[in-house]
């Protein structure tokens, strides 16, 4: 009877327990949480809650906890990874670097943010991401022009950025009028890595050094190369956000009112929030997720699928794309897909008309070129998920009997076969009678 009921237990339990990430419902999600300690909780609580008010399923735990893990026998138990443990040297349980890049290569998300306190476990992890943060481990951002204005003259090292993405997938479409402040290492993006972007950038004045010290030889790190807060779409999809400040997403620097350093405008309140939240909506595929479903090719006037065509046919290709909006799946309306008619290398290339309702569609002839073609849709929009899209379709000639009786073009070859041969009959019939 006992196994009856827990049987039972867990048929009924099945839809809950299976809830997670996928294709038709990104963002039911469970995220873990790993801090250095639980004090985090209390002091970033403002972001997480806004996390959890969105409907993320949020396991905090400590980076160090013996009982920790990601997956077993390759299933994963997290949607994504929140890594809010700067200092940690080794993590407990089954998780090393290996592990978490190998949760991102599977498809899951990351957010990880440092500071000047960073271990080199972390920085080790930023690199495989494509990042690099300062090697001098006393280093922090310094900017003597873009900083935060305080009651007290510091060391120039909370600073009030502005210089944002330009990419209103990314960081939402409501501008963020305030600074954000920064207080922490910066870092430089890989240039052999096209994924990665700065999300938050530092000012052409800002260099990286140690405060507590004087300047014995140029900063290795300065300027615009300096990335603050930068992001990486990765081909299979992940999405990685890095920080080299965690104070960025404090409860504390949420509710700080910010004044920049030449600016006489005063914030009440600085972007922060703003900044983390639209970014974490970006990273958690709340924003810029796309499907293409219902991909079609057929003959003009038919609706079945052929499996060959002819050389010179008419075609039509379609396909619909949609956004996931957070709730719902929304028809994406854009100008820019094109399909490409392709063998070695594209024969046609089209760009697909919308209906705005997020079906495209073509039409075109099939080249006078006979072989195995493919349908290929490639998509890639800053800030979108990749479209990777390949149907294979063989292409014949004609048959002997489908050619026409008479090739209009060959009218010219025709008419001086017939002049030959009448210019033939009559000089024959001159020559055989003309005495």
């Amino acid at each position: 009877m006992s196994k009856s009921f827990l049987l039972f237990t867990l048929i009924a339990l099945l839809p809950f327990l299976t809830h997670a990430f996928s294709p038709d419902n990104p963002t039911d999600r469970k995220v873990l949480v790993l801090l250095d300690d639980f004090a985090i909780k209390s002091s970033h609580s403002l972001f997480f809650k806004s996390l959890q008010s969105r409907g993320f399923d949020l396991d905090f735990k400590l980076a160090d906890d013996p009982k920790i893990a990601l997956q077993r026998y390759g299933r994963y138990f997290y949607d994504a990874l929140i890594l809010f443990a700067p200092t940690i040297e080794r993590f407990g349980g089954s998780v090393d670097s290996a592990a978490i890049l190998d949760f991102v290569d599977s498809g899951h998300d990351l957010i990880l943010a440092a500071d000047s306190n960073a271990s080199e476990l972390i920085r080790e992890i930023a690199t495989e991401c494509g990042v690099d943060f300062d090697e001098d481990p006393a280093s922090v951002v310094i900017d003597h022009t873009s900083y935060a204005v305080s009651e007290t003259e510091g060391d120039h090292t909370l600073i009030a950025s502005d210089d944002l993405i330009k990419s209103d997938v990314i960081v939402g479409s409501q501008k963020i009028e305030a600074p954000v402040l920064f207080q922490g290492i910066g870092h430089t993006l890989n240039p052999a890595n096209s994924l990665v972007l700065k999300a938050l950038s530092a000012s052409p004045a800002a260099y990286s050094a140690n405060p507590k010290s004087k300047l014995s030889s140029p900063p290795q790190l300065t300027g615009s190369a300096i990335s603050l807060v930068s992001v990486v779409q990765a081909r299979n999809s992940a999405r990685i956000l890095i920080s080299g400040s965690l104070s960025l997403f404090s409860n504390r620097f949420f509710k700080s009112g910010v004044q920049k350093a030449g600016s006489p405008t005063k914030f009440d309140k600085s972007g922060n929030e703003q900044f983390s939240v639209e970014l974490s909506k970006w990273v958690f595929h709340e924003r810029g997720h796309l499907k293409a479903v219902n991909v079609r090719h057929h003959k003009v006037g038919e609706t079945d699928e052929p499996a060959i065509y002819r050389i010179n046919d008419e075609l039509e290709y379609s396909v619909e794309i949609y956004e996931w909006s957070g709730k719902t799946w929304e028809p994406y309306v854009t100008g820019d897909v094109q399909v490409q008619f392709y063998m070695m290398s594209p024969y046609v290339l089209k760009t697909l008309s919308t209906d705005n309702k997020g079906l495209y569609h073509t039409a075109f002839k099939v080249p006078d070129v006979y072989g195995v073609f493919q349908f290929k849709v490639e998509y890639q929009k800053l800030g979108y998920t990749t479209l990777s899209l390949s149907k294979q379709i063989p292409v014949r000639p004609f048959r002997h009997n489908e050619y026409e009786r008479f090739i209009p073009t060959a009218y010219p070859y025709y008419g001086s076969a017939f002049s030959m041969m009448a210019g033939f009959f009559i000089f024959t019939i001159v020559h055989l009678y003309n005495k």
